[in-house]
Formats: C-alpha cells, structure tokens, sequence
C-alpha cells in the first residue's frame, strides 16, 4: 500500500486508506513517533463487524509519513534497518497495552 493519500493529523484515531488497485482499507490509528527525519504511523486494520475484530489477530502497520507539494501521504518503510528501529519504538511503547507476540512466538502458539 504505498503512496496513499489521506488527511492526517495528531486528532486521527482512524482512516481510510486507498491501495494501488483502488481498494479502501480502515485502520485504526494507535500511536505516532517523530523522529528528527521524519514521522510514524503505527495502526492495525478495522473491520465492521465488531465479532470479526475481535477475532482477528491483528498484525500492526507501520508506516512512514511523508509530504510532497499536494500534501502529506503513507509510504512503506523500505529500509531495514530504519523499519527495525521504528517497530523497536511502537513494541516499546505498545506493549502495556497490547499483547505484541513475534513470528517466532506466533508460530510455537500454533503448534
């Protein structure tokens, strides 16, 4: 999903995403970083059906937000590294509040 456009401000606790194919994603926004390069989004999909949501086992998105002349938009985190740093951050500071299981974790609660 890079390259979204959206209005974002501090006050968003939710938002619709559009994806390259023009699909609309809900996300529910949960935290936000600023770094001295740039600014995070840390969110995790929305559904309609309150049973769906809390059925789901929600992975959390993380993405960059960036600003160009029509505005600011979403873009992935490409760079390892930087995508490490960012989730060390929002795993740190989520983690009193939600049950943040790893792959590895996630793979031995299956067996």
């Amino acid at each position: 999903m890079a390259d979204e456009r959206d209005e974002l401000d501090a006050s968003t606790d939710f938002m619709t995403l559009v994806d390259d194919e023009g699909n609309e994603h809900m996300f529910d926004v949960l935290d936000a970083v600023e770094t001295d390069d740039a600014r995070y989004l840390a969110m995790v999909p929305r559904y309609e059906d309150p049973q769906e949501q809390l059925e789901s086992d929600d992975e959390l998105v993380i993405m960059k937000v960036l600003t160009d002349e029509e505005g600011e938009y979403l873009e992935a985190i490409e760079d390892e590294a930087e995508f490490n740093h960012i989730s060390a951050i929002f795993t740190e500071r989520l983690q009193e509040d939600y049950d943040i299981l790893y792959p590895d974790e996630e793979q031995a609660e299956e067996e």
